[in-house]
This record gives structure tokens, C-alpha cells and sequence, in this order.
């Protein structure tokens, strides 16, 4: 959902498919998604069931996260691992350019089930697909699960982005160029390494390889900084840029996330993020 708002604020058009519970928890996400210009008219809310919960614990000297989740395994009866086959609308994917698929979302069934069925269907529709791990092996029943899952999805991907946290447990390797081509056999056409304040690395299947140094910036809070670095990227892989541009304006994104608290609060509009740029000497507008 923050890359969604992301994209949203750079400027191009964004829908959810997620599920949430009829509480008012559940109607404050869909409102907040509203807000920001995210289309909502495929979320669907679950009766009898409660809104998953999040919680994010923040270290104050450096910004870093660590996240405790209601939902299963962990509490039954909460709604984003119950969005099932009946909640898709095939119609809908099929108009989409990208469908960015998290595998948070892949973590339990009905979901995984229904993603997955959505993710074929959007390949055959000629849909690229984006893919994010996310991983949260605390909402996993095994990390074997976690490792055919994500095999699987990398197998359907187009765009496959990681933290490098992310890429040494997929990959087992701490070296971001071996993890990135790693993602490129395994079917990805764009992999992305995201390295925090030491930036990021893009490859592609066609030899790019394209590094890009972080911006220099004063953390405050990283959480939802990988999902603003994704609506860089995906906005820049829509309107054509060329890697180089991608990825700067991808770790840009990135960059102005962490100066601000909060995930959702600290996405940047297309105008901030091209006062940003301007004041960094780079000559580009989103």
C-alpha cells in the first residue's frame, strides 16, 4: 500500500486489491488510501473479521524498525490472509501496466492461492509484474515455504526489488551484484538492490548494470523507505526512462522517506521530490 500512495504521489495512476476487516480500523486504511488518490473500488471488507495490525518499533538513534504483526499464524480471524479467489476482478488486472505483488501477501491461504492465480492471469494478459519480498518471516510457517514461495514468484516476475537484508536470505550471498544476477535466472527482467545508505544497484537481463550512490540525507525513521524507492523505480520503468534515471530518481524517493516519521506521511509529491532533485544539481522532473 505505500508503494501504491507512492506512485499515486509521483503522479501516476494506482489501485489496491487487499482486504480489510468492517471495523473502523479498516475503514481509516481505506479512507487514508482515498486521500491520496489510491482507487480503492477492489478492496474488499471482510464481515466477522478484524483489520490486520502492524506494529512498528522504531529505534530513535538510527532510524532502524522492527515490526510486530497481528495476523496468522500468530491470531486467527483478520483480513488480509483471507482476500480469496471470489475477491478478484481478472477484468481490472488485465487494464494494468504493473501489478506490484508483495509477498507479504503470499505468507497464508486464501491469499497465496489468489495472488498467485491474479499474477498468472496478469502474464498471459501481458501485465508486467513487480515483486517485492517483504519479508516478515514472523507471519511465515516455515522459512522452507518462504524460499518456494518466492522461487516461484521470481519465476513470474518482470521486476523483482530487495533489501540487502532480503537478498542474503534469498540468495545466501552478501555481494549485491551475485544476488541481483541470482534474481535474473531466476526469471527477473529488472532486479533492484536496495543498500540503504550505501544506495542501490540495478541489473537487467539485457548486461545494464547500474550503480547509484545513496543522497546524503538525515535519517529519522526508514520505515516504508524500500516501498518509496519501489514507486521511483516503477514510475520511472513506466514513463520509459532510461536505468540511470530510474534509479535516481528510485533512491531520491528513498532519500526524503527517511527524513520524515511514518511510512505513508514521509511519500513525497512529485513537486517535493523535484525541489529535492533541483537542490541536488540533477536536472530532471518527475
Amino acid at each position: 500500500m505505500n508503494t501504491l500512495v507512492g506512485v499515486a504521489r509521483l503522479g501516476s495512476s494506482s489501485g489496491a486489491i487487499a482486504a480489510v476487516g468492517d471495523d473502523p480500523f479498516g475503514q481509516f486504511l481505506v479512507q487514508e488510501l482515498q486521500k491520496n488518490n489510491v482507487d480503492t473500488s477492489r478492496v474488499r471488507i471482510k464481515g466477522g473479521m478484524r483489520t490486520t495490525l502492524a506494529f512498528v518499533a522504531n529505534e530513535p538513534e538510527t532510524g532502524e524498525r522492527s515490526f510486530i504483526f497481528y495476523r496468522r499464524p500468530w491470531v486467527r480471524g483478520t483480513s488480509d490472509s483471507a482476500l480469496s479467489m471470489e475477491d478478484m476482478d481478472f477484468d481490472y488486472v488485465s487494464n494494468a501496466e504493473i501489478l506490484h505483488v508483495s509477498g507479504f501477501s503470499l505468507s497464508q491461504n486464501p491469499s497465496r492461492n489468489a495472488v498467485l492465480s491474479v499474477v498468472k492471469h496478469a502474464k498471459k494478459a501481458g501485465v508486467k509484474i513487480s515483486f517485492d519480498p517483504t519479508l516478515r518471516i514472523d507471519v511465515w510457517n516455515s522459512e522452507r515455504m518462504v524460499r518456494r514461495l518466492y522461487s516461484r514468484m521470481l519465476s513470474l516476475s518482470d521486476i523483482a526489488t530487495f533489501s540487502k537484508e532480503e537478498a542474503a536470505f534469498i540468495f545466501r550471498t552478501n555481494d549485491p551484484e551475485k544476488a541481483a544476477e541470482a534474481a535474473l535466472k531466476r526469471g527477473a527482467k529488472v532486479a533492484g538492490i536496495k543498500l540503504g545508505s550505501d544506495g542501490a544497484l540495478v541489473e537487467t537481463q539485457e548486461g545494464q548494470r547500474m550503480y547509484a550512490s545513496a543522497f546524503k540525507v538525515k535519517a529519522i525513521d526508514t520505515t516504508g523507505a524500500g516501498d518509496g524507492w519501489n514507486a521511483g523505480l516503477l514510475v520511472g520503468l513506466l514513463k520509459g526512462w532510461g536505468l540511470k534515471t530510474c534509479l535516481t530518481v528510485a533512491n531520491a524517493v528513498g532519500a526524503l522517506v527517511v527524513t520524515k516519521p511514518g511510512a505513508i506521511t514521509a511519500l513525497p509529491y512529485k513537486d517535493e521530490l523535484n525541489t529535492f532533485l533541483k537542490g541536488q544539481g540533477i536536472n530532471l522532473k518527475v
